[in-house]
């Protein structure tokens, strides 16, 4: 496997030398889409695609396929097999390197069906057979009002992330908030004769507002992405390429006093998408290049020594919990009524200056005593909320602890793939990149039509930057991760070295 990928690299490396020669022949392009949405699934609320975009230049051919699905294997309806059956179906027939073949995920939790590398190659074909000349332009964009970073930072110092799975911080204990990237990556590709042929959008976040008893969804990028279409009409298909959203969650993620719906932020994005393609200028003369690379990533060895922090963390919080004279009935109006009376919660404020007149004080001390209740009960809640988040990150650190044992003296190895369409330029890598790490690669750069993309032609779980990676909060982030610390450095001097070579 590993001399394979090199012979892929150097066959790459090889074409690349004669990218000068190349970018004088014409730009070609065809592009395919084909539903995936598995017939199993119990409930659809919109389809999931697969959509093939090909591309040559001379003898050189680049495919990006995008994907509603959660992940390129690893996790999903997609199996681990999938890379492999589709390169070397298409290897043999239309004969398209192994090394030219990315497929993006979008991360969306839709159902897919189980043959859907055979509707892959379906589509590929398809849009290889309809390649006609086109005019390429890239941009940018950018959208505030959908994403948030789920990571904050507590007075302590320590981070917790924001899930449906648990619950989230208290906000008396929130110090900071990480950021978010707001960019859009645009990339138009045009007919000869002005007619749009495709849009390609990258965005980093979280495809999950429209939770599982909606049904299957390909979440706002499928709402986003029909828009488009459907605006600019003649056949366009709208490829969103999912970006660094490792820690980037839809806003109002946890909202639970409105239904979550994923369509208002797909309108959104759209629209902005739309607003920023009528600005691009295509041009016939855009260079086409593509480039493979796989790192070895250093395996996380400290699964031990974390799940230990942890449980001796859950040993203290279980130990802290106290026995309180209250239960729920009964804590739930005292609670009430300090919050709206704080000065007299348990009667009328005649009732408590006539007892001061008479020289009692049963009120006050009855008031002291139920605070007391109160503030026991509400930090058992706190303690029992802190148990939840431990359980589960427990879970995920012993699941990839007996994977790593499994994996025995394996190199942990990643692909990744770089894509130049004219000006704009793309590098991948299999993991859910946080989206620090995106941003320090695309400054680094200091091209504007640099972009960076995860989910990408297999799934290696969550890869957090080094400071989130040793974060003693512990978050999904931290722990559904394989990595170790140094892998962070491996990636952004590949990445760079990567887009720069384009």
């Amino acid at each position: 496997m590993q001399l394979s990928f090199l012979i892929l690299a150097l066959v790459s490396t090889a074409v690349l030398a004669n990218s000068d020669a190349a970018a004088t022949e014409q730009l070609l392009a065809g592009v395919a889409k084909i539903e995936i949405t598995s017939p199993d699934a119990e409930k659809v609320n919109d389809p999931c695609f697969a959509k093939a975009l090909v591309l040559r230049q001379g003898k050189r051919v680049a495919v990006l396929v995008t994907v509603d699905a959660v992940a390129i294997g690893g996790i999903g309806s997609i199996p681990d097999t999938f890379m492999e059956s589709v390169r070397l179906e298409l290897e043999r027939n239309p004969g398209i390197p192994p090394s030219h073949v990315i497929v993006n995920a979008s991360h969306c939790h839709g159902v897919v069906r189980s043959d859907s590398d055979q509707l892959v190659v379906r589509a590929v074909r398809e849009a290889y057979r309809k390649l006609v000349p086109v005019k390429v332009g890239a941009g940018v964009g950018s959208e505030t009002r959908i994403s948030e970073n789920r990571r904050v930072t507590l007075h302590d110092g320590r981070q917790v992330d924001m899930r449906r799975a648990y619950a989230f911080a208290w906000d008396k204990d929130i110090a900071s908030i990480g950021p978010i990237d707001p960019q859009i990556g645009l990339m138009r590709i045009d007919r000869e004769d002005g007619r749009p042929l495709a849009v390609l959008y990258q965005f980093a976040c979280h495809p999950i507002m429209n939770p599982p008893d909606k049904g299957s969804s390909a979440d706002f990028p499928g709402v986003a992405s029909a828009l488009i279409e459907s605006a600019l009409g003649d056949g366009v298909i709208a490829f969103f390429v999912q970006g660094c959203g490792g820690d980037i969650n839809p806003v109002q993620y946890k909202d639970v006093l409105h239904p979550p719906d994923a369509e208002p932020l797909g309108n959104l994005l759209g629209a902005r998408v739309i607003e920023r393609w009528r600005s691009i200028t295509p041009v016939a003369d855009g260079q086409l290049a593509v480039q493979q690379r796989v790192i070895t990533l250093p395996r996380a060895a400290d699964f031990e020594k974390r799940i230990n922090a942890l449980e001796e963390e859950r040993s203290r919080l279980v130990h802290a919990l106290k026995g309180t004279n209250i239960q729920f009935e009964t804590f739930l109006p005292l609670l009430i009524q300090q919050r709206l009376d704080p000065n007299s919660p348990s009667g009328s404020t005649h009732s408590y200056l006539h007892e001061s007149s008479q020289g009692r004080d049963d009120f006050a001390r009855l008031d002291a005593e139920n605070r007391a209740q109160v503030d026991s009960y509400l930090a058992n809640i706190k303690i029992m909320e802190e148990l939840t988040r431990i359980n589960t990150n427990i879970t995920l650190l012993r699941r990839h602890e007996l994977e790593t044992k499994r994996a025995g003296d394996a190199p942990l190895e990643a692909e990744m793939c770089a894509l130049r369409i004219g000006d704009f330029k793309l590098v991948t890598f299999p993991g859910e990149l946080t989206v620090e790490i995106g941003l320090n690669v695309k400054n680094d750069t200091g091209d504007p039509h640099a972009f960076v993309a995860g989910y990408t032609n297999g799934y290696l779980f969550y890869t957090p930057t080094v400071d989130q990676r040793v974060n003693p909060g512990f978050a999904q982030e931290d722990c559904d991760c394989l990595v170790a610390p140094e892998w962070q450095a491996l990636f952004e001097a590949a990445a760079l070295e990567m887009l720069r070579n384009l």
